[in-house]
């Protein structure tokens, strides 16, 4: 059977994305960029071929450029990363995961040195994308918090849990055990790069997924904790010890990321990928395959400057370990493009139309010919 080109573009135009918030590198660590290269045949004409090229790597064997992380910059503007910052120490105020969520359009809703109460944290989820949790040496949240984030959760909205060696996981066990039935345990010392796992199982970040878009080699953290799998985890990334760093869940439209290695998120942040790591973790996490139109900005142009809100406070809670003040936190009400959304779809119904009566007239035209 012949189809017609005309029947073959109709199917294709159905079959294309509806945004396009993921790069040409998604879901690769070594991408490979199409790059136009000038030949001479054998008649001595010079023409244009398309040839596949690595791309310049960085000092650690990642590819530069932001076209090689998983989302392209601005993608979700608008919408916002809820944190909990339980651990402060050491000057971990946030600000470069923070910096590097921006680039993607994201914005920053941080609680720090302590927690909120449940209805704050639940007001708050209502304008979010995601709620990324950083653990600290004691319980902080209670079951009211857990009840919240399971019900953000089972929506279909990312959690990033975060712990690190031993005590700096209680918050982190409480609600990982609450919503992935699993733990973490340990202090490894790890502070090694690690590449793409070469076998199942086996030291290194897992080939090819969404998640490790553009990392040959990532930065594992310091001294870091160990995951319990469970058969509803996915390693993600095995430490050099050969313990479980990082997993994620991806089932029924709902995604989470577990990590035992939450030093990598401020000391030695320039080494090996963390950067891209955490774009890749936002993107991902923002759940664009669920949630299309009302996560994904519709033009992904360059950010706009965010404007600053005054921090947010947090109830009475046990002491934390000395920090640094915390920056100010930035908030924005999540943008669903509705009126692009609407035109674009009525623009797709008219082209759908007109291509049905092309259709039909070109096999009514047929049958005239061959009557």
């Amino acid at each position: 059977m012949r189809i017609s080109p005309l029947l073959t573009l109709a199917i294709v135009g159905l079959a294309h994305p509806a945004f396009a918030q993921y790069t040409k590198a998604a879901g690769q660590n070594a991408p490979v960029d199409a790059v136009p290269m000038a030949v001479r045949a054998a008649d001595g004409k010079m023409h244009t071929e398309i040839v596949m090229r690595k791309p310049t790597p960085d000092k650690f064997g990642n590819a530069q450029g932001n076209d090689h992380d998983l989302a392209v910059d601005g993608a979700f503007k608008g919408q916002t990363v809820a944190v909990i910052q339980e651990y402060t120490g050491e000057g971990f105020d946030f600000s470069l995961p923070r910096a590097a969520l921006k680039e993607k359009g994201f914005s920053v809703f941080r609680w720090s040195n302590g927690v909120p109460t449940p209805a704050d944290l639940e007001k708050a989820l209502a304008k979010s994308s995601q709620l990324w949790l950083v653990s600290g040496s004691s319980r902080m949240l209670t079951d009211a918090h857990v009840a919240v984030i399971k019900k953000f959760f089972e929506a279909g909205h990312g959690v990033y849990i975060w712990g690190d060696n031993e005590p700096y996981y209680a918050d982190a066990n409480f609600v990982a055990e609450g919503l992935l039935g699993t733990t973490m345990t340990g202090n490894v010392m790890g502070d090694q790069v690690v590449g793409v796992e070469k076998k199942v199982g086996g030291v290194g970040v897992l080939p090819n997924h969404l998640l490790t878009t553009g990392l040959e080699n990532i930065y594992e953290g310091i001294t870091i904790a160990t995951i319990a799998p469970t058969k509803d985890l996915h390693p993600l990334i095995y430490g050099s010890a050969d313990n479980l760093v990082a997993a994620y869940y991806d089932q029924g439209g709902k995604r989470a990321i577990l990590d035992g290695g939450f030093t990598r998120l401020y000391l030695k942040w320039d080494t090996a990928g963390t950067s891209r790591y955490v774009k890749n973790a936002g993107a991902w996490l923002a759940n664009a395959e669920r949630f299309g139109a009302a996560v994904v900005a519709t033009d992904a142009t360059p950010i706009t400057t965010m404007k600053p809100v005054g921090s947010v406070p947090a109830i009475a809670t046990t002491t934390p370990p000395p920090s640094t003040p915390a920056l100010p936190t930035t908030t924005a009400t999540p943008t669903v493009e509705k009126p692009a959304v609407a035109l674009r779809t009525l623009i797709g119904i008219l082209v759908a139309a007109a291509l049905s009566l092309g259709l039909l007239y070109a096999g009514s035209r047929w049958r005239r010919t061959h009557a």
